[in-house]
C-alpha cells in the first residue's frame, strides 16, 4: 500500500507538472479567439471517452454568443429552417390550423387552395393519425403534430380524422402553404377599420396593402392596427410599412454600431396612406420590427399609441448561414428612433424576467410605474390590465380551456349552420338567439365540474360571453375576421382607442 501511494503521488506530481506546461504552452491573450480552438482541440484529444464532436461545439457556439447579448443566438439546422419558413410567409405543408383543447386536435381553418381544402377537409374534422401515428388521445406534442405534417412539396402524408362519427384518411400531397401576418382586416364602423398585424413576414407589406385597399373601398378614413404581442420579424418590412404612412423625407429609424456607421431610413413620400388617420395598439409583446413601426409613427406625430409599454428589443440582428443548415444571428448595432430614442431596454443579470418585473413594480396598472429611459416605446395612452374580470370560474375554465372545448363541441352539433354563415350582422343574430350561456354553463359543470356562484358570474359573465361568441363563431365562413370582431367588444385597449380617435 505504501509503494502504491508513493507511485500514486508521483503521477499526480508529474501530472501537475505536465498541465504547468500546458498553462505555459497554451497562454494567449482573451482578445486571441485561438483559445476557444485550443480548448476545443485538447478536450478531442484527451478526454476520457470518444467525443461527440457536434454536440460539444454547438454548446460552445451557444455559450459564447449568449455571453454577448440577450439575442444573439445559434440555431441548429431545424430551428433554423422553422424559423425562415415562418417568416417567409410560406412552407410546405397540407394548409391547416387546428387548435388542441384537450388532448385531440380539432382543424379550425382549412386554408382556401390548400392540399387539403382540395380534398375535402372541414372546420371541426379532429385528427385521429398521420400516416401510422396515432396523435389523438394521447398528449401529442402540438409541436410535433406540425412537423409530421409538414414536409417537402410533392411528398405525401396521409391524415385520419373524425367527422361526427365518421373516420375519414385523407391522402395528401404537399404543397407551398401561405402563411398570413393580417389575421384580420374589417370595418368596426362607417368610416374607421381595424387590422390585427401578428407579425412581420416576408409578405407583410402586401397583405397590408391589399388589406388596406379593400378597406378604403369600404370608405376607411382612420385605422386601427393592432400591434400586441407581435415580436416582430423582417426589418424591411417595417419600413415598407412605415413608408405608406409618412410624408417625404421624414426620418423613419436609424441604426448604429461601433462596426456600423449610422444609417438613416426616410420615407419615400409614395405611401398611399398618408392622408389616412392611424392609431396603434401596443403591450409588453410587441417587440423589434412591431417597436420600429411604432417609434416612426409616434416620432412623426402620425399615429396615437395606445396600450402598455412595449418589449425594448431594438438591436439589428444580422444573420449568418452555414454549409450544414446551421446559422446565427448576431448583434450588430441598436436601432434608435427618429428623435434618438434607444429602442433596446438595458441588459441585466435578470433580462428574461423583465415583463415579471414590471407586474411587479406596478407598471402594468399605473402609468406612473413607466421608465421612460428603460428603453421600448412608451404610449401616449396607457390602459392599465383590469384584473376586475376575473373570478375563479374564470381561472378554472382558462386552465381546463373549458370555453374552446365548448366551442369546438358547439361547432360539433351546429356545423352546416355555421359554415353557411358569411356576413357579420348576420353572425351576431344567429349567436344572439343559439342559447350559448345555457349550453356553455351546463357543459363546464358535466365535462369539467364548474359551476359559477351567482356573484362569480355577474363579474364574469359579459367577458366569458363575448369569449365563448368569439370562439363559436370563428367557425364561420368569417374565420378570425368574426373572432376579432366579436372580442373587441370587452378589449378595454381597443375601446380606449375608439375613445381617443
Amino acid at each position: 500500500m505504501l509503494v502504491l501511494g508513493v507511485l500514486l503521488g508521483a503521477g499526480v506530481v508529474m501530472t501537475a507538472n505536465r498541465l504547468s506546461e500546458n498553462r505555459r504552452l497554451l497562454k494567449v491573450q482573451y482578445s486571441d479567439w485561438r483559445k476557444l480552438n485550443l480548448i476545443l482541440q485538447t478536450v478531442d484529444e484527451n478526454y476520457v471517452d470518444e467525443v461527440d464532436r457536434e454536440k460539444v461545439t454547438e454548446a460552445a457556439v451557444s455559450a459564447a454568443l449568449q455571453a454577448l447579448d440577450p439575442h444573439s443566438m445559434y440555431m441548429p439546422p431545424r430551428r433554423l429552417e422553422e424559423t425562415e419558413e415562418d417568416l417567409a410567409g410560406n412552407f410546405s405543408g397540407i394548409g391547416i390550423q387546428f387548435n388542441v383543447p384537450n388532448d385531440t386536435a380539432v382543424v379550425i381553418e382549412v386554408i382556401p387552395g390548400g392540399p387539403a381544402e382540395k380534398l375535402g377537409m372541414q372546420p371541426g374534422d379532429r385528427l385521429l393519425k398521420v400516416d401510422t401515428t396515432s396523435i389523438a388521445g394521447v398528449s401529442f406534442p402540438q409541436d410535433s403534430m406540425v412537423r409530421r405534417m409538414k414536409g417537402p412539396s410533392g411528398t405525401k402524408v396521409t391524415v385520419t380524422v373524425k367527422r361526427g362519427s365518421e373516420v375519414i384518411p385523407f391522402d395528401i400531397t404537399r404543397a407551398k402553404i401561405p402563411t398570413h401576418s393580417v389575421d384580420a382586416a374589417f370595418m368596426v364602423n362607417d368610416t374607421t377599420a381595424f387590422v390585427r398585424l401578428s407579425k412581420f413576414s416576408r409578405t407583410t407589406a402586401a397583405e397590408f396593402l391589399d388589406a388596406a385597399k379593400g378597406l378604403q373601398k369600404q370608405g376607411m378614413k382612420h385605422m386601427v392596427v393592432d400591434l400586441r404581442d407581435n415580436s416582430g420579424g423582417f426589418f424591411d418590412q417595417a419600413l415598407i410599412l412605415s413608408n405608406y404612412f409618412l410624408p417625404k423625407n421624414k426620418l423613419i429609424v436609424y441604426m448604429e454600431g461601433l462596426h456600423r456607421k449610422r444609417e438613416e431610413y426616410h420615407a419615400d413620400g409614395k405611401g398611399f396612406l398618408k392622408d389616412v388617420g392611424l392609431t396603434l395598439l401596443v403591450s409588453d409583446g410587441s417587440a423589434s420590427s412591431s417597436e420600429i413601426f411604432a417609434g416612426a409613427m409616434q416620432d412623426n406625430g402620425r399615429a396615437k399609441l395606445v396600450g402598455r409599454r412595449t418589449f425594448g428589443k431594438g438591436l439589428v440582428q444580422e444573420p449568418v448561414n452555414f454549409t450544414d443548415g446551421s446559422g446565427i444571428r448576431l448583434t450588430v448595432a441598436r436601432f434608435y428612433t427618429p428623435s434618438g430614442r434607444c429602442i433596446q431596454k438595458p441588459y441585466s443579470d435578470d433580462y428574461q424576467y423583465d415583463i415579471y418585473k414590471r407586474y411587479e413594480n406596478g407598471e402594468m396598472v399605473a402609468a406612473d410605474s413607466m421608465h421612460v429611459d428603460n428603453g421600448g416605446i412608451v404610449p401616449d395612452v396607457f390602459v392599465p390590465i383590469d384584473t376586475t374580470k376575473v373570478e375563479s370560474f374564470y381561472i378554472n375554465c382558462n386552465r381546463k380551456a373549458t370555453t374552446m372545448r365548448f366551442a369546438s363541441a358547439y361547432f360539433d352539433g351546429h356545423r352546416s349552420e355555421l359554415q353557411a354563415i358569411d356576413s357579420y350582422p348576420e353572425l351576431v343574430r344567429y349567436l344572439d338567439r343559439a342559447g350559448l350561456e345555457k349550453g356553455f354553463l351546463a357543459f363546464a359543470k358535466k365535462h369539467d365540474g364548474l359551476e359559477p356562484t351567482a356573484s362569480e358570474w355577474q363579474v364574469e359573465k359579459t367577458y366569458m360571453m363575448t369569449q365563448v361568441q368569439a370562439l363559436v363563431g370563428r367557425y364561420s365562413k368569417l374565420g378570425d375576421n368574426a373572432f376579432y370582431h366579436l372580442y373587441l367588444q370587452t378589449d378595454d385597449v381597443f375601446k380606449a382607442a375608439m375613445a381617443n380617435l
